[in-house]
């Protein structure tokens, strides 16, 4: 077992640019650690009914295991809508002494009412705005990222919409944005979308999921155009292309995108979590660290795990009242504003 970090995150002050920006502010991205890449310590979704992660002490459980097995950070890609609760997220983090990225932006149409869809409106950049420089609800803590999905089959309108807003709302306020990529494809279609027609870097593309679809021609092409590339959630259901994740790794470090690679747990259901006897976050600093090191390199695979986050969750933030101009296109009202 490897040592747990000897400091718990405090309330920073803001460090020259570039920045992450944590639950209790932003970071020099020196300071992040060993970071979990992709996670959830809350989740809600209707295609997921009775596995919900809402229970803060399980999620408080989970993140001194993780603090155990040696983690340091944990970025949740749980967006707007889908129970993340923010509220929570500062308390855990100075309890457990791990730092937390918390994330806005839109998930797949199935994942939400239609009354909440309605809610949010058709322009939602303002919203991804507000939470990434303001804070989440208005006073909750800001997000360090915007996540937005691809479509079951391809990019369908709802996915167009959420990524065309992602992409203003990114170039407004520098922050990274990540993707969940359906069984791990539509890699490059994203990528033309995003970066191709809406002009984001595409060093701030964090594209998820790609152990699911361990083809090595979309992971290098996606690596050429200076994505990053996250691998997350291996053996969270025992997937099938498990087997296939160190080859897959070793090939893009071969061919020098070992600075590109991005390492997660993706826990999405309450039996997933290690408290409940599931793999949870520590298993991706027990188990898959040391397997990864036997045929990688303990140094590459402690670049996956902290010179790259360091790195792909870092932006030149905008400072708020330039990034809003004023704006609040897509600001919800009502009830579940910090869902």
């Amino acid at each position: 077992m490897s040592p747990a970090p000897a400091d718990a995150p405090a309330e920073p002050t803001a460090p020259a640019t570039p920045a992450i920006r944590t639950v209790l502010g932003d970071i020099a991205p020196a300071g992040l650690g060993v970071c979990d890449a992709h996670d959830h310590l809350f989740l809600r979704s209707p295609r997921l009914p009775g596995q919900e992660l809402d229970d803060a002490g399980a999620a408080a459980a989970e993140l001194r295991a993780f603090r155990a097995a040696g983690g340091a950070a944990v970025v949740q890609w749980t967006p707007y809508g889908m129970g993340r609760r923010a509220a929570e997220l500062p308390r855990l983090a100075r309890e457990s002494g791990v730092r937390i990225v918390a994330a806005t932006g839109l998930h797949q149409a199935v994942h939400y009412s239609p009354e909440l869809l309605e809610r949010v409106g058709p322009e939602p950049a303002g919203l991804f705005v507000a939470e990434l420089t303001e804070g989440i609800g208005g006073t909750g803590p800001r997000a360090g990222m915007i996540k937005v999905a691809g479509g079951f089959h391809g990019l369908d309108g709802h996915a167009r919409r959420t990524m065309t807003a992602a992409a203003e709302a990114q170039r407004a306020t520098g922050a990274p944005l990540g993707v969940h990529l359906e069984s791990g494809t539509g890699a490059l279609d994203v990528l033309d979308l995003l970066c191709g027609e809406l002009g984001v870097p595409p060093d701030r593309v964090i594209l998820g999921h790609l152990n699911r679809s361990p083809d090595p021609v979309v992971h290098r092409k996606a690596a050429e155009a200076g994505a990053y590339l996250a691998f997350d959630g291996p053996s969270r259901a025992h997937h099938a292309t498990d087997w296939r994740l160190p080859d897959a790794l070793a090939s893009l470090a071969d061919a020098g995108f070992g600075d590109r690679i991005l390492l997660g747990g993706d826990t999405t259901t309450a039996d997933a979590r290690s408290v409940n006897g599931g793999p949870g976050m520590p298993y991706l600093l027990r188990r898959l660290r040391e397997r990864l090191a036997l045929t990688l390199g303990a140094d590459l695979v402690r670049r996956f795990l902290t010179d790259n986050p360091a790195r792909a969750f870092a932006a030149d933030w905008v400072p708020a009242s330039t990034a809003a101009g004023e704006r609040r296109v897509g600001m919800p009202s009502g009830p579940g504003q910090l869902a």
